[in-house]
């Protein structure tokens, strides 16, 4: 039986970003995979999603040229959009497949095995591969197995009519219509694609009154403005009372909260209500663990389990379920668990990124958190309309918000930026609230001319 220093359980970018800093300490490490390194990062998620936005955006802001102009709109037939798409994907999983085989082949560090693995007992796992199963041990365990789509008891999905997000990238065409349940940041991302493209006729349910409750309204109104300019619908204050797939397209039936009701039919549904943690068939128990029956999740403090030798990253500790912070949990499992002693891990001012139309950026509090905790603060605002790089783009729908605290040194409590390049221009402030800076340091900074 082999024995390892490290037994990595998942092969998506947390599992593999442990491996990776495991490697870096000089321990001998296994990185098992059931199905394809990578995971959701590559091919239902990050990847594939952002690179649908991003052609999805060029053809919106191509046909926004050209309807000015009187001409016709610019379509893509789904092959070609498959076709960039499968591009990406398969340049980023040549990354992975390199870099792997780069590390079996050097050093004897590195191991990586395909298959369906469970724990077997406290310090081993059995691994099936095809008609093979192999036994191997190890000193330390990282459960980073992911998830999976959320799915509700009262929606037969098929992945057909009714699909999750991994079902979506398995269509073979644009539909002409489409609902999509859930107003989230998946649900309005979805929207914002397929209506990017022009071919889909879309829906969006939102129980509440605006998408995108968690954002302040000046944020969500932008953004449900946009939508609704490029055709779509959004139903407010709904109730999904049913939803059924038929021969000829999906039918669903909705009610409001002022007493009225509706009935559509879409060609497709999808279903974006969140995700839930593969940590089934896993045998835990046989490593002395135990799922909470309340939230079927493990206990998790940091990352660490209530049996010292077993850590869970990324998706897989049912919370926190990004890229960016996958990695960084998985980082800081492996310093922990090998004595480095690194700092407590901290969720504090975590940048995020929505793709929508604009893009959406945050970090840190936002007006409604603010007031919600009772902070005092003050907020400046500036729209895109007078910058001199997005009036040169056409792209001047969007705004930066800085928050600070209400006082002489004026810390950077948060900032909200809604328009092109949203995502890098956080970053400067994102730094400066780690570091305590004050704000007044950015306004005395020389910024390239013309940029967002």
């Amino acid at each position: 039986m082999e024995h390892y220093d490290l037994c990595v359980i998942g092969g998506g970018p947390a599992g593999y970003a442990a491996a990776m800093r495991a490697i870096d300490l000089g321990k001998r490490t296994l990185l098992i995979e059931r199905d394809r390194v990578g995971g959701t990062g590559i091919y239902n998620g990050a990847l594939a999603s952002k690179t649908l936005w991003e052609l999805s955006q060029r053809v919106a802001s191509a046909n926004d040229v050209v309807r000015t102009r009187g001409r016709e709109p610019f379509r893509l037939s789904w092959e070609e959009i498959s076709k960039t798409l499968n591009e990406a994907l398969f340049e980023r999983k040549y990354l992975y497949a390199c870099h792997m085989q780069l590390l079996e082949n050097t050093g004897g560090l590195f191991t990586h095995l395909r298959g369906h693995d469970s724990f077997s007992g406290k310090h081993t796992v059995s691994v099936q591969r095809a008609q093979q199963r192999i036994e191997v041990s190890a000193e330390h365990f990282i459960i980073a197995t992911g998830s999976r789509p959320r799915t509700l008891p009262t929606i037969a999905v098929d992945e057909q009519r009714i699909m999750t997000s991994d079902g979506i990238f398995r269509i073979d065409d644009l539909p002409s219509s489409i609902v999509i349940i859930g107003a989230g940041v998946i649900g309005c991302e979805f929207a914002t694609i397929f209506s990017n493209f022009g071919r889909t006729k879309v829906h969006l349910i939102d129980r509440a009154d605006r998408i995108l409750p968690f954002e302040d309204p000046d944020v969500s109104e932008l953004v449900a403005r946009n939508l609704e300019r490029r055709g779509v619908t959004i139903h407010r204050n709904a109730k999904l009372e049913r939803i059924e797939a038929m021969p000829h397209g999906v039918e669903y039936d909705l009610s409001y909260t002022d007493g009225g009701t509706e009935r559509v039919c879409v060609e497709k549904a999808l279903l974006s209500v969140g995700r839930i943690p593969n940590l089934e068939q896993l045998g835990l128990e046989h490593a002395g663990l135990t799922l909470d029956p309340t939230t079927h999740l493990l206990h998790v403090e940091g990352t660490a389990t209530s049996v010292p030798h077993v850590h869970v990253v990324g998706d897989a500790s049912g919370s926190n379920m990004l890229v960016n912070l996958g990695e960084m949990e998985g980082r800081h499992a492996v310093e922990r668990v090998f004595g480095q002693e690194p700092e407590p891990l901290s969720y504090a001012n975590v940048s995020t990124i929505m793709f929508l139309d604009p893009e959406v950026a945050g970090v840190g509090l936002n007006e409604q958190e603010c007031r919600k905790r009772g902070i005092p603060y003050r907020v400046a605002r500036i729209d895109y309309a007078c910058l001199a790089r997005a009036i040169a783009m056409r792209r001047t729908k969007g705004f930066f918000k800085v928050l600070v605290t209400n006082d002489a040194d004026m810390r950077i409590l948060g900032m909200r930026a809604v328009g092109e390049h949203a995502s890098s221009a956080i970053q400067a402030v994102a730094l400066m609230m780690r570091l305590g800076t004050p704000i007044r340091e950015l306004a005395e900074l020389v910024h390239p001319h013309p940029s967002i």
